[in-house]
């Protein structure tokens, strides 16, 4: 029975990497990503002279946009391999980000939902932008989107704060 056990543990382990092909996966979404950013700014490069300052900030902020999108997708890309997967052994190699190998799953869901904040926020910060063409109702619904990914950050955080208080209070018994 302790063979089967050990078997079964072993398939078991070896299971995390079937997520291997979602983060290469996502590193393709990567390359698509930087496609769509070269893409726009393809666009906006030789119209910059001719738009106004707030379709220049637009146009600016769409960047920004897909930039945080970026950053989130690396996030959970080094986060998740190697939470989930294995280690990414580059040593200490000059680029490496500081946060890399130091992320939980913990701190995976708050930087995720602090980055769909960041985004959801350049969003509305475009709709505002062009206030005049953004329907009311689909400005309210913005806001009320907004607002409820905020509340869902500051929830994470606050059941995160619960638990660590929880295992700190637990460990001194």
């Amino acid at each position: 029975m302790k063979a089967v056990e050990g078997f079964l543990e072993r398939v078991m382990f070896s299971s995390r990497w079937l997520m291997a092909p979602f983060y290469i996966g996502l590193v393709l979404s990567l390359i698509l990503l930087l496609a769509k950013f070269a893409q726009e700014l393809w666009h906006l490069l030789p119209r910059v002279l001719e738009l106004s300052e707030s379709a220049t900030i637009l146009a600016i902020l769409g960047l920004i946009d897909l930039s945080l999108a970026g950053n989130l997708l690396l996030i959970v890309i080094f986060s998740g391999y190697e939470n989930f997967v294995s280690k990414i052994h580059v040593g200490d190699h000059e680029d490496k980000p500081d946060w890399m190998g130091k992320v939980d799953f913990s701190g995976l869901k708050l930087k995720l939902i602090a980055s769909i904040v960041a985004i959801s926020g350049i969003q509305l910060l475009k709709s505002f932008m062009n206030i005049n063409a953004v329907p009311e109702s689909q400005l309210m619904w913005m806001v009320i989107v907004h607002l409820t990914f905020v509340l869902s950050g500051v929830m994470l955080a606050v059941m995160d704060l619960i638990t660590v208080k929880a295992h700190k209070m637990g460990g001194r018994h």
